[in-house]
């Protein structure tokens, strides 16, 4: 169903970037030109670096160029081999930052009310190969990490964990940054909090914190000596400054975020078939991610809704789908792996990922409900 007239002149994205105080932007990265240090460990970086580590409550902040390459210099220096367990529901960086250095992803299921792993899937999956779990909070909630830890410490592996969306999260009391072994960050345009481009490695750990520092540029113990193998994962002063900027506003974007999110939870109340995702109570929310689920009692189908959305101009979109273990090289590789998931197949054709930020008020959530309401009424 086309509408001739699309509801929002303009579109209206998923992961619009959060941009805290431009001034202060443009004042710091004067700064990092006046003084023509642009990258290398710059001063900027470091005062990001220890800023994160700060509002965190850890001991190490290790900034990079983006989370990807974060996640793959973690791996390295957690010392992971063989099969690494991770869930098919994320986003491919996941699975990719392992098969990228000959590695096996091995892809566990969800739980359905959180969208985090499944502790009794991780639990059946290990064989003598698995060397390590890595548990991905999505949705800006933690994943299970004292079931993960405790499958952990039983079977000698290592444990960290993607915390691409859990940037100012916490479990109770303790902010995520210090589980596992490490926890690694992205700082992307999309994300709650943003430097352009960037990401961290975050841990309590002095040894994993050296040895991500050697490898983020190329080896480098000093001038002329290299010790590590390593690649180019530096942040630069541009990103850091963004991020400095943007720290700032940080209690202004959940704010916003969390009006958002009672908005569309308000607003979407009564059509059936249709719910928001609950944030859940385990600790403090970012509220980064707004997630509308489509289930089988709505009279429209998630490709029905998501096309009336884009149809006046909500870019809406179906995250994670159809789950990693469906995209190359993983369902060439493991041809029957939907069979043991099958969690995260139902989950991944209900997900619609909502506008939200501070790009978005609660008269655009109305908007955005109307349509989905005449679309499911519709049908």
């Amino acid at each position: 169903m086309t509408s001739p007239d699309p509801a929002f002149t303009e579109p209206l994205h998923v992961g619009r970037p959060n941009i805290g105080d431009p001034e202060e932007f443009l004042r710091l990265v004067q700064g990092a030109l006046d003084r023509r240090w642009l990258s290398n460990d710059g001063p900027l970086v470091r005062e990001l670096e220890t800023r994160i580590a700060e509002r965190l409550g850890v001991a190490h902040c290790v900034a990079t160029t983006n989370g990807t390459i974060a996640l793959e210099i973690a791996i390295r220096a957690l010392g992971m081999t063989g099969e690494v367990i991770v869930p098919s529901f994320t986003f491919v960086a996941t699975p990719h930052s392992l098969s990228w250095q000959g590695i096996t992803p091995v892809f566990a299921d969800i739980d359905p009310d959180t969208h985090c792993l499944d502790p009794a899937s991780v639990r059946r999956l290990i064989t003598p190969r698995t060397t390590g779990i890595i548990g991905v909070h999505l949705w800006g909630r933690p994943a299970p990490v004292t079931e993960l830890e405790e499958i952990a410490e039983e079977h000698g592996l290592q444990l960290m964990f993607d915390a691409a969306h859990a940037f100012g999260v916490s479990l109770g009391d303790r902010m995520v940054g210090s589980f596992g072994r490490a926890e690694v960050l992205s700082f992307h345009a999309t994300k709650f909090f943003n430097s352009v481009e960037g990401g961290a490695i975050v841990t309590d750990d002095a040894d994993i914190a050296r040895t991500a520092r050697l490898m983020r540029n190329f080896g480098f113990a000093g001038e002329d000596d290299v010790v590590y193998e390593g690649t180019n994962g530096k942040m630069t002063e541009v990103c850091a400054a963004m991020g400095l900027a943007n720290l700032g506003a940080l209690d202004e974007v959940v704010t916003t975020n969390r009006r958002n999110y009672d908005a569309y939870v308000r607003e979407l109340h009564g059509i059936e078939g249709v719910s928001v995702l609950p944030i859940g109570e385990q600790g403090r929310s970012n509220y980064q991610y707004v997630v509308m689920l489509i289930d089988e009692a709505c009279a429209a189908t998630r490709e029905e809704v998501l096309a009336a959305l884009r149809d006046n101009n909500v870019l809406a979109r179906r995250y994670f789908w159809p789950g990693c273990h469906r995209m190359e090289p993983y369902r060439t590789m493991f041809p029957e792996a939907g069979a043991n998931l099958p969690e995260t197949e139902r989950v991944a054709e209900r997900v619609i990922v909502m506008p939200t930020g501070t790009s978005v008020d609660e008269q655009a959530v109305a908007a955005i409900a109307r349509i989905v309401r005449a679309r499911v009424e519709a049908a």
